[in-house]
């Protein structure tokens, strides 16, 4: 962001300030130039200030990785209730799963009702022959291992037969508990 704003004096004072309210208009003011809204909203999100939360799930979604990343991480610090639901619908968004890997990600760490079903949606659409969104099918297939839930083991067998995925699916069934 520095680069990006040259370093200009508007950036210190945004990486400065300890004023909420002065942040939060930079969200709402006609204007800014992203990367202030980022600054802005990425400082308001990891403090608890849920006025970031907008802002944040729309950099969720960007095209640039860094600013999906930072929107994550601020948004896992946010603790609103609304995010896992942002969440779920960006990763499981067939018009934007280009964009899905933090979504998908962040379903994961933060750990909620909707992430197992949005994992599982999202990674059974990634099972079709040459989807060429490989990284976020790992995603998926890890983050269900990780959240070891038995309703993923049907779409995790599934992914055995994917050369690019069977290691990894293995790997996460040998993580979800085998039922009684």
């Amino acid at each position: 962001m520095r680069q990006e704003s040259q370093g200009t004096a508007a950036f210190d004072r945004l990486l400065a300030t300890a004023d909420h309210d002065e942040l939060a208009e930079v969200l709402v003011a006609a204007g800014q130039p992203l990367w202030a809204r980022e600054l802005a909203a990425f400082r308001l999100g990891t403090a608890g200030d849920r006025r970031a939360f907008e802002t944040l799930v729309l950099l969720l979604n960007h095209r640039d990785p860094p600013r999906c990343a930072s929107a994550a991480h601020a948004l896992a610090c946010l603790h609103d209730p609304r995010t896992a639901r942002a969440a779920a619908a960006l990763a499981t968004n067939e018009l934007r799963v280009a964009y899905a890997l933090h979504p998908v990600r962040l379903l994961v760490e933060l750990r909620a009702p909707e992430s197992v079903p949005a994992l599982i949606t999202t990674l059974e659409r990634r099972l079709r022959p040459h989807d060429p969104y490989r990284k976020v099918a790992l995603a998926c297939v890890d983050g269900l291992g990780t959240l070891g839930d038995t309703r993923a083991r049907r779409v995790l067998n599934e992914a055995l037969a994917h050369p690019t995925l069977a290691e990894a699916a293995v790997q996460a069934l040998a993580r979800i508990p085998r039922p009684r």
